[in-house]
């Protein structure tokens, strides 16, 4: 009643798939699915720097900072979180485009994990660390890492959702394409390296 519908969430500037529910039993079986982590959810993100392994996983347990109660940290009083990752595609020296896939559901759990390998998100305002302009080969990467940090949000979103019908037992599948804000990046970064590649810089 005080929250029709609303089963999960994404964290704030994190774009992509959500469910809503229409009725209280949609409500109450998909709420038992996010409970016991019996979906199927996959997202995608551009992380700073190249990323040198095809998979991975990040199995370590998240909670509160002990400085920051904002933020959220590996700590080993944490709740247990495992985070599978696969390259898609990379953009050296800039960033690497992630699909990552949660086996299970904290706060912020695929940001901070994320930034605890070293490959934080772009854009993000709390967990980021962004690549330094000293670490650029040239003008023209030192230019395009100044639009990339310049991203007004997380470049994180939620591609894929599947689960099964909370009535009927279906096997339902929802994807959406990235968002225009994200394809520009990967834009400004082809380019970066046509242009660095053609020596046109």
């Amino acid at each position: 009643v005080l929250r029709p519908g609303i089963v999960h969430r994404l964290d704030k500037d994190t774009s992509g798939v959500m469910i809503a529910a229409k009725t209280e039993v949609a409500h109450a079986n998909l709420t038992s699915m996010f409970a016991a982590h019996d979906l199927d959810r996959r997202y995608q993100t551009l992380v700073w720097g190249t990323v040198i392994d095809r998979d991975g996983t990040v199995d370590a347990p998240l909670g509160h900072s002990n400085f920051n109660r904002k933020k959220q940290a590996v700590t080993s009083k944490g709740r247990h979180a495992i985070t599978h990752w696969h390259a898609l595609r990379s953009y050296p020296p800039f960033a690497t485009l992630l699909e990552c896939r949660l086996e299970t559901g904290r706060t912020h759990q695929i940001r901070v994990h994320l930034a605890h390998i070293g490959r934080s998100i772009i854009g993000d305002p709390l967990y980021g660390r962004p690549l330094r302009a000293g670490q650029m080969p040239d003008v023209t990467a030192r230019s395009c890492l100044t639009q990339l940090r310049s991203f007004g949000r997380q470049a994180l979103h939620a591609a894929h959702l599947g689960f099964a019908h909370p009535v009927t037992g279906e096997a339902l599948c929802f994807t959406s394409p990235l968002p225009d804000d994200m394809k520009i990046l990967i834009q400004i970064m082809d380019d970066a390296i046509v242009t660095r590649a053609t020596g046109k810089i």
